[in-house]
């Protein structure tokens, strides 16, 4: 069956204080998306890569690609508004009926394994979403101010969030809404049931720059095989 990753990178150096977007910051004199290109690349051969960016940032995102060691599996289009829509024009290059990962491009340290788990599942199931459990005590708000909420009942969630090309595509022809957090929250407005697997809890999210030292870390032990 075809593959299709379509890796988002719209992202700002805001929170990060920088005026260079973070996708773009350097890991290990690298930049911080060509890791999640990579991941993308190295987990099935016959994988293709739809990279989003903003219409500004096409040169940089060029070179990036050409930087991977097969720059013919990807290609790059322009990203639109808000996520959803930037998220609806990298699918709008996908005509065949293929499994389709979604992928935030700071997301840097999702590993192939992660990628060919979610594939298995979206198979089976028509969509996969990897997460993990909470580790912390977790409290809600309230009208009357806050109570406990039971950890074990809490999933935070991850990409590459995983479908049936026909699913996401028909879900992505909805109007925006703003309680469209992420993939899976469009896809399950159509009454289409959403299926978890297990997540990394390597897999961050690069928003910070005690991100960048964490994932610094994190790729050094990789190397160690730790």
């Amino acid at each position: 069956m075809e593959k299709y990753a379509v890796v988002v990178a719209g992202g700002s150096g805001l929170r990060m204080g920088t005026t260079i977007p973070k996708q773009f910051l350097l890991l290990r004199d690298k930049p911080v998306l060509w890791y999640s290109l990579t991941a993308f690349l190295d987990s099935f051969e016959d994988m293709q890569v739809i990279l989003v960016l903003p219409e500004q940032h096409l040169e940089t995102g060029k070179a990036i690609l050409r930087s991977t060691y097969d720059p013919d599996r990807i290609w790059m289009t322009v990203g639109g508004e808000t996520r959803f829509h930037s998220v609806r024009n990298g699918l709008r290059h996908i005509q065949r009926h293929s499994i389709v990962f979604v992928h935030d491009g700071v997301r840097c340290l999702l590993t192939p394994g992660l990628i060919r788990r979610c594939f298995n599942a979206a198979v089976d199931k028509g969509n996969a979403i990897p997460a993990t459990r909470a580790v912390d005590s977790v409290r809600i708000e309230t009208l009357d101010g806050n109570q406990q909420v039971d950890r074990n009942k809490i999933h935070l969630i991850q990409t590459p969030q995983t479908f049936y090309s026909d699913i996401i595509k028909t879900a992505f022809e909805q109007d925006y809404h703003e309680s469209f957090t992420d993939e899976a929250s469009v896809v399950e407005k159509l009454g289409v049931k959403i299926h978890l697997v297990e997540g990394e809890s390597s897999n961050i999210k690069i928003t910070r720059p005690l991100d960048l030292l964490i994932a610094e870390k994190l790729l050094e032990e990789r190397e160690m095989g730790l």
